[in-house]
């Protein structure tokens, strides 16, 4: 199997094309050749290779949540029965079917997972929590944490 090394090696304009994309991912080859002071095709060539070795995953639109009706966001704190492979496998696998789930991230805590769940509303988190989060294989405790603001989203944007 071939393996892409964890860390990849990039200069200056490696870093410059990374910035300028996080900014606008829509720029055109052109203009971010000429934003980071390159010509045209060796910007390219550098594009392929960051995407090539998954430093740059993709690009997407970011959406305003709220004007979707999804603006409630809530913190579950997950703690399972039972933390062997096994049971870590079962419960990262069901919890990736969740639409709801934004995030997961295994914790090294009093708790095993932090899950960052979008709804519309507290109702249907409370639904979310009971039918789904509180479903999945081995969890033994669930506790929740509501936002009310959100300062600093993972975009890297100040709201």
């Amino acid at each position: 199997m071939d393996k892409k090394p964890l860390t990849v090696e990039m200069d200056e304009f490696d870093r410059r094309i990374i910035a300028a994309l996080v900014e606008d991912g829509r720029m055109t080859v052109t203009d971010l050749a000429a934003q980071v002071g390159l010509s045209k095709t060796p910007c390219q060539v550098r594009l392929k290779r960051l995407v090539d070795n998954g430093v740059i995953r993709g690009f997407r639109a970011i959406v305003d949540p709220a004007k979707l009706g999804m603006d409630h966001v809530a913190f579950a704190e997950v703690k399972l029965s039972d933390t062997r492979e096994t049971a870590l496998r079962e419960f990262n696998a069901a919890v990736r079917r969740i639409p709801e789930v934004e995030e997961c991230h295994m914790i090294a805590s009093s708790f095993d997972y932090l899950l960052k769940v979008r709804t519309a509303d507290i109702r249907r988190y409370r639904t979310v929590l009971g039918e789904k989060i509180s479903s999945l294989p081995h969890v033994a405790s669930t506790s929740t944490f509501v936002a009310m603001e959100t300062v600093l989203d993972a975009g890297g944007r100040r709201k």
